[in-house]
């Protein structure tokens, strides 16, 4: 047992190149920005506006960021964007899975409609792309791929079914990539945020019975601030968790507990 050949550089991202899904806007741009103080460089595919302002506070970290407008629903864009990453900056290293959407309406009112287009983006694309990653993975003999599951995973989903069952869905996609993945020296984890103070949450924050329920709910008391994902976001993309695989952090303030 050798514990002196662990040095802080086990966290470093330095010449990393990563792919955040969404990564432009609400809690993707706390993993963008985490990634690149670490060191790694950033591909943002989204089909929200290019925020170039975003794009350059990143790379004022001394990495190259680069927006891409994608639709990753649509057939063949996965594929085009693990493309892209690597005839850019010459490997896909890292994939966070963070692009989703939450859409709320009574079980008699959540039809089809609604539950294809939140499975399609929480869980079929999420699939996609790890299958697109994957495989540029599998020959590099290394990467790491972050899902972003949720408290849903775990929890029902009441005004939202098709929420719950995408995020349930998503953490068993961690689990069974981790199993087959591992053999190549790829790491597949999730991470499951709490309540975050983000554009989202503002009509909950600003409920005085919802926010109050959260609070209490929460053991840290408190909503989460998003540099609370940071760093378990540059952790699970590191060295510093290559024996770390096919678990789901929750990052919650200890939610689950209670």
């Amino acid at each position: 047992m050798d514990i002196t050949a662990f040095n802080m550089n086990y966290f470093s991202l330095k010449g990393k190149n990563a792919i955040v899904t969404g990564g432009n806007t609400g809690l993707g741009q706390a993993f963008s920005l985490a990634m690149a103080k670490a060191g790694a460089n950033i591909l943002m595919p989204s089909i929200m506006p290019d925020d170039p302002d975003f794009t350059k506070l990143v790379e004022a970290e001394g990495v190259k960021a680069q927006y891409m407008e994608a639709d990753i629903t649509k057939d063949g864009v996965c594929a085009a964007v693990v493309k892209k990453c690597v005839d850019t900056y010459g490997s896909v290293d890292i994939v966070v899975n963070c692009a989703g959407i939450c859409l709320i309406a009574e079980v008699r009112e959540f039809g089809r409609e609604k539950w294809d287009q939140m499975i399609s983006i929480n869980l079929t694309a999420a699939f996609e792309m790890s299958y697109e990653a994957a495989k540029f993975m599998i020959d590099q003999k290394s990467g790491k791929i972050i899902n972003i599951c949720s408290m849903f995973s775990y929890l029902g989903g009441q005004w939202s079914p098709a929420y719950a069952a995408s995020k349930h869905g998503i953490a068993g996609l961690t689990k069974c990539y981790c199993d087959e993945l591992a053999q190549f020296g790829v790491q597949v984890n999730g991470i499951a945020p709490g309540y975050f103070k983000t554009p989202v949450a503002k009509a909950s924050m600003e409920n005085p019975d919802r926010n109050k329920w959260i609070v209490d709910h929460t053991p840290d008391g408190r909503w989460g601030d998003i540099h609370d994902l940071m760093g378990a976001t540059v952790f699970l993309a590191s060295k510093a968790s290559d024996f770390v695989n096919g678990h789901v952090l929750a990052v919650d303030g200890g939610f689950l507990v209670r």
